[in-house]
């Protein structure tokens, strides 16, 4: 499996997106979180701001929607020409209705599980996806510390995975850094969502590099 590195534009300097943008522009995707100050208590930026996003990246979008009503709006992020739609479960009504609402659009479609939320009820549903987002920190602030409590939840759907040969990306999101990439890339993840790992001092694209060959070397077989 390859080691994917998305660093999140959530630790990137908002006034200066498009220069951040070039400085990432080796990762394989950029992790666009989209907070509503509903669904958690924090608020960045919506469909405008994506749309324009999408427009100047060198690299696809990975959006990641924390916010409520997830049926309503996520498919018109996946209208701006995202590459990957990423919605919360605890937030959709009908999570397979929208996953194939979304890649009939033409986007990936990803689902995000909270860390309170289990992970049972949604494995068979695996084959509607293309993505399972296990949340390794409470989703709504970047800077968080790993939780290492998460992996047996990854490791879950990656035994999953693998059982009925699926084709599925199994990305972690928060607390990633070269030490817990290793964790996590052991228990079946994929695919990496990395901010202050990335952005925090030094360049970007070293972070990325070491960020990725960690990974690689420590994957699930």
């Amino acid at each position: 499996m390859a080691a994917r590195i998305n660093p999140s534009i959530l630790s990137a300097d908002f006034v200066n997106f498009e220069r951040d943008l070039g400085r990432i522009a080796d990762a394989d995707l950029v992790h666009v979180d989209v907070m509503d100050n509903h669904f958690v208590p924090n608020l960045t930026f919506g469909l405008p701001m994506v749309q324009r996003i999408q427009e100047v990246s060198p690299i696809p979008l990975d959006v990641h929607l924390m916010i409520d009503d997830a049926d309503r709006w996520a498919p018109d992020y996946a209208e701006t020409g995202a590459f990957s739609v990423t919605f919360h479960a605890e937030a959709a009504a009908d999570p397979v209705g929208l996953a194939r609402k979304l890649r009939k659009i033409g986007a990936r479609a990803g689902l995000a599980l909270k860390p309170d939320t289990a992970v049972e009820p949604y494995l068979e549903l695996l084959p509607e996806f293309d993505q399972v987002l296990v949340m390794t920190v409470e989703p709504g602030f970047g800077g968080q510390s790993f939780k290492h409590e998460m992996m047996p939840k990854l490791s879950a759907v990656r035994e999953a995975a693998d059982r009925d040969e699926l084709d599925i990306w199994l990305q972690v999101d928060g607390g990633i850094t070269l030490d817990t990439i290793e964790v996590a890339a052991q228990n079946g993840a994929d695919t990496f969502v990395a901010g202050s790992s990335v952005f925090a001092g030094g360049e970007p694209a070293d972070k990325i590099r070491m960020l990725r060959e960690r990974a690689a070397a420590h994957t699930h077989r």
